[in-house]
């Protein structure tokens, strides 16, 4: 019974009611989308041992694991609401996707042109939650919830799904990790900027394609990551470069509610 009012009171949160370092690899997790051409990430190596900065995600037949299995199904039932709509525009972390949200939280238009210090942070962040996280879930491969059932999700079902591992959540640790970044660029707006990159996450839910827990896992890794990028010499350049210029920007980008 407790097990499953945790459940449901996540899925009402969700749907807001309706190893040792390795060598540098080009990491193409078709999860991620498209890399950034030219740019790399700030890790020249794998700072970061996903398996103890993390515990191995819940068994099947744990009680974690099965409140996992619940709210994949209980969310299934939000197929077409805006929490879904939602969803689907977070899967694309660029353009019109999830930075835009950001944009809107932040009051402020990120993009190439403009902001060009604060946009190629994000991106070279993004490429590092490759280099971290991949190992991590090469290590667990745990398969997503998708597998062995043809319920919808928000996007489309596709052959690497059946391969590319669930934990940790690589959206979760971009999301989170660019919500805490663009907080440190603009303090003010930390609940709205942190609300998106907390939803980001939650969104892999909504969308089917993964489970609560790789979500939280990806967040508790998004976290380690930006507290070790600070010992970065060229991320702690670039931060200095990005305050200047969001304090010297206006204006959101069109579209925002």
């Amino acid at each position: 019974m407790i097990r499953y009012l945790l459940t449901a009171a996540a899925v009402c949160a969700l749907s807001a009611c309706a190893g040792a370092s390795t060598p540098r690899q080009v990491v193409d997790d078709p999860s991620m989308g498209l890399r950034a051409a030219k740019l790399e990430g700030y890790f020249a190596a794998n700072p970061l041992d996903g398996t103890r900065v993390l515990a191995p995600p819940p068994t099947p037949d744990s009680p974690h694991g099965k409140a996992d299995r619940t709210m994949f199904e209980e969310t299934r039932k939000l197929e077409g609401s805006p929490r879904w709509q939602t969803a689907i525009v977070d899967n694309d972390l660029w353009g019109g996707g999830a930075l835009k949200r950001f944009s809107c939280a932040m009051g402020v238009d990120l993009n190439a042109r403009t902001t060009p210090v604060t946009w190629r942070i994000l991106h070279r962040v993004e490429l590092d939650v490759r280099t971290v996280g991949t190992p991590a879930k090469n290590a667990y491969n745990r398969p997503r919830p998708l597998i062995g059932n043809d319920a919808p999700l928000c996007v489309p079902r596709e052959d690497w799904m059946k391969t590319n591992s669930s934990y940790p959540s690589g959206h979760s640790m971009t999301t989170w990790s660019w919500g805490l970044i663009l907080t440190e660029l603009a303090p003010l707006h930390a609940d709205q900027l942190l609300q998106v990159g907390r939803e980001g996450g939650e969104s892999r839910v909504i969308c089917g394609v993964h489970y609560l827990s790789d979500v939280e896992a990806g967040r508790t890794m998004g976290s380690a990551m930006v507290a070790r990028l600070h010992s970065e010499p060229a991320f702690e350049t670039d931060m200095a470069a990005a305050r200047r210029e969001i304090a010297a920007a206006r204006g959101a980008p069109a579209g925002c509610s």
